[in-house]
């Protein structure tokens, strides 16, 4: 921790409003190379019900609740299924899976082939535009 950090979780402490506030444990780890000590942030356990209704209640908070994505818990791991129309949206299930507490994720979510082409026409697009050559002219915005 820094000193800021140190500085105001004494003060808070001192407040009174730190202890109301739970936090996540950070678990310092010596690797056995014997090199830095690695830093894992240790959330409190849920159930397996309770880590599948908060997640499904991310996904109802979300754009990605029009895919309606089912969503199973078994020892932690959570395993989503569904299609999608946007390749975005795999990605968000498993970034918002990992960050209400699953231990890991079966991401098993299936792209449209819509999608698949039109995320790599953007990407060709992008790549176009970003080759510039040193003998073109640039132009002037007005």
């Amino acid at each position: 921790m820094t000193k800021v950090k140190v500085w105001m979780a004494a003060w808070l402490t001192a407040a009174g409003v730190w202890a109301a506030v739970p936090q996540a444990a950070t678990v310092h780890q010596r690797p056995a190379n014997g090199s830095t000590a690695k830093r894992e942030t240790v959330h409190p356990k849920l159930s397996d019900a309770q880590l599948e209704a908060a997640i499904r209640a991310k996904f109802a908070k979300s754009k990605i609740n029009e895919d309606k994505f089912t969503v199973r818990v078994q020892g932690g791991v959570a395993i989503i299924d569904g299609k999608t129309g946007v390749l975005q949206h795999k990605g968000v299930a498993t970034r918002m899976s990992k960050t209400a507490g699953a231990l890991a994720v079966n991401n098993r979510v299936q792209v449209s082939d819509e999608a698949k082409r039109k995320a790599a026409g953007n990407l060709e697009q992008g790549r176009r535009r970003a080759q510039v050559k040193r003998g073109d002219g640039r132009s002037e915005r007005k």
